[in-house]
């Protein structure tokens, strides 16, 4: 009956293959759809190893950066320490130059001694030679 409804009624004949068009075309759609599906699910894959990498980079980042503030900080300390010894060695300098002026002082005190005596050693030494030149 089937077979005669094709073969007499062209409208029932375009019909069926209207209909067996759109099934051949709903599955080609559908192995487009699963090929689509498959290279998303690659993608998604070859995305999920980079994420594991990012993650695994920045939390060596993190351990880095933080063994970074650790390193920073002790430098800060030896930082401070060291201008700690530096204002103690600029006090000591303070006291040695003061100590540098009052012997600078005391040096040109002994100097001006020191000319005056030879001044008169000498001014005494002039006067016995000259006292048997004088007839005195």
């Amino acid at each position: 009956m089937l077979a005669e409804l094709l073969v007499s009624e062209p409208d029932v004949r375009l019909a069926v293959i209207n209909a067996v068009l759109r099934d051949v075309a709903t599955k080609q759609d559908v192995e487009r759809l699963r090929d689509y599906m498959a290279a998303l699910s690659d993608k998604l894959g070859g995305l999920g190893e980079r994420i594991a990498k990012l993650e695994g980079a920045y939390s060596e980042l993190t351990n880095r950066i933080g063994d970074l503030d650790k390193r920073i900080d002790a430098l800060d300390k030896r930082i401070e320490a060291l201008d700690k010894r530096i204002d103690s060695l600029d006090k000591r300098i303070d006291s040695l130059d003061k100590r540098i002026d009052a012997l600078d002082k005391r040096i040109d005190a002994v100097t001006r001694i020191s000319w005056a005596t030879l001044m008169a050693i000498i001014g005494t030494l002039i006067a016995i030679v000259l006292r048997p030149l004088m007839g005195v």
